[in-house]
């Protein structure tokens, strides 16, 4: 019988992809009036490796002409069923101002009225920016500015243990900072 051969192997053709995959970039951004234009529920469940319960809530803040505040909210994420803003697990906000050095004030005078109580104050990597994460005792915080924003990413209640807060409060508020496309 005459000896079948097998066929070559088959070398598989690596095509790259068309897409680019989606890396976060951090803008100077328009407040949005959606939390989920903050940080989408599937971003903050895949961040935070567990499901966050309940709705998001925004909360709309007041401009502020006096320290040169031109727009601010907060989304509350994580809040348990019938319960109130305060229960929150994680905040965060974002707010604009007249110009980057409004920003990086107001910034900065945080950092310190936090360092003045106690807190313990790191620079972290934020994307390609630095933030500050501030440990207080009752709340850790990641706190930073870009051009004319602000964002703040708050963890309530140590419902991020503490050493996974430099794994994810970044990752938030990056995200915070990143318009959807």
């Amino acid at each position: 019988m005459p000896q079948t051969q097998a066929p070559p192997p088959q070398i598989p053709r690596i095509t790259p992809p068309t897409t680019p995959s989606r890396v976060p970039v951090m803008v100077d951004r328009a407040l949005p009036d959606d939390c989920e234009l903050v940080v989408p529920a599937e971003v903050m469940n895949a961040t935070l490796g567990q499901e966050l319960g309940g709705e998001p809530r925004i909360i709309v803040g007041i401009k502020e002409p006096g320290i040169g505040r031109t727009g601010k909210i907060d989304c509350y994420y994580g809040i348990p069923e019938k319960k109130n803003l305060p229960d929150a697990k994680i905040v965060i906000g974002l707010s604009t101002y007249t110009d980057d050095l409004t920003a990086r004030t107001r910034v900065n005078e945080s950092v310190e009225a936090e360092r003045a109580e106690g807190a313990k104050v790191t620079e972290v990597d934020v994307g390609k920016q630095k933030g500050t994460l501030v440990e207080g005792k009752d709340e850790q915080l990641l706190i930073g500015s870009l051009g004319k924003s602000t964002f703040v990413v708050r963890n309530r209640n140590n419902f991020i243990p503490k050493e996974k807060l430099v794994a994810v409060l970044p990752v938030l508020a990056q995200q915070s900072m990143t318009p959807p496309v």
